[in-house]
């Protein structure tokens, strides 16, 4: 029977207790992957020809297996050899230093699997031991000893999935505080310091998106401070989020009524960001209330 096409990856995650498979399970899981944990080896065959007459209704698999399954180490070098001959799978190993894992381990208060009453150091020299005849056999071999679990989920994506970070889009939203400021937002910015158009009779009808109301806003020296600063900021935050995982920022810009001021410096700041890296939307929530 043929194999399936290699867009319907199988992929096998094993490797050391503590260097993180299931953040790469849950990974896995938002990339559109069935995963199944700690499948006994001797039963991947079966499942493998379940999947190949199409029985199981998933098109992307990924298995995670590791010492808890009692004959994992004796059982998974032939059995992965086997199915190597069926599927297009690809083992990914995980690792990470002893210093690394024990660290994870005293973080947790866990007992290392293999010496439930002996020293956390000594289950993972023992574990990275047997592994070492697994860890030959893997297409991939990822050291998680420095990642966070963002950065581990990043390294997934592009190096084992071949795809590219997302985009990181950023939603500005101008707002009233009269009428609440929008319930999710990431960074807030007020702008009731700056002048107000509404105390100018002929401005007070109209909105931050009139020409004559932007340009009374921003003739203010204070309002070209005040702008720079703001880039300033986001420019130094959208970063930091990014590094954190963070694809999406929520940036609200409000003043009193949300009609004026907040309008204009929304707008300011999605013409800035527009000239960046990030994706950009911008709403003006109270323009008409």
């Amino acid at each position: 029977m043929k194999p399936p096409a290699k867009d319907n990856r199988f992929l096998i995650i094993t490797g050391l207790s503590g260097s993180g498979k299931t953040v790469v399970s849950r990974a896995l899981e938002d990339f559109g992957y069935y995963c199944m944990d700690n499948l006994p080896a001797k039963l991947i065959v079966s499942f493998i020809d379940l999947w190949l007459r199409k029985k199981v209704e998933v098109d992307r698999t990924a298995l995670v297996m590791d010492i808890r399954e009692p004959r994992f180490l004796s059982d998974f070098p032939a059995v992965f050899r086997d199915i190597r001959k069926k599927v297009p799978v690809r083992l990914v190993f995980l690792e990470a230093s002893d210093e690394a894992l024990a660290k994870r381990f005293n973080e947790t208060r866990r007992p290392h699997p293999l010496t439930p009453r002996r020293p956390v150091l000594a289950g993972v020299r023992l574990e990275r031991k047997r592994l070492l005849p697994i860890r030959r056999l893997a297409d991939e071999i990822v050291d998680t000893s420095g990642l966070n679990i963002y950065q581990l989920k990043d390294v997934i994506a592009e190096r084992i999935l071949r795809r590219k970070r997302p985009r990181a889009q950023v939603v500005v939203t101008s707002f009233g505080y009269k009428h609440g400021l929008p319930l999710e937002s990431d960074i807030v910015i007020d702008t009731r310091l700056l002048p107000n158009p509404f105390y100018v009779d002929r401005l007070r009808d109209r909105t931050g998106k009139a020409p004559s109301v932007r340009a009374y806003v921003l003739a203010s020296p204070g309002t070209r401070t005040f702008l720079g600063r703001l880039f300033r900021l986001v420019d130094y935050m959208l970063p930091r989020f990014a590094r954190e995982g963070k694809t999406s920022v929520a940036i609200a810009i409000g003043c009193t009524g949300g009609r004026h001021r907040s309008v204009v410096i929304a707008e300011e700041l999605k013409n800035h960001l527009k000239a960046g890296p990030c994706g950009v939307k911008i709403y003006h929530r109270d323009l008409y209330k």
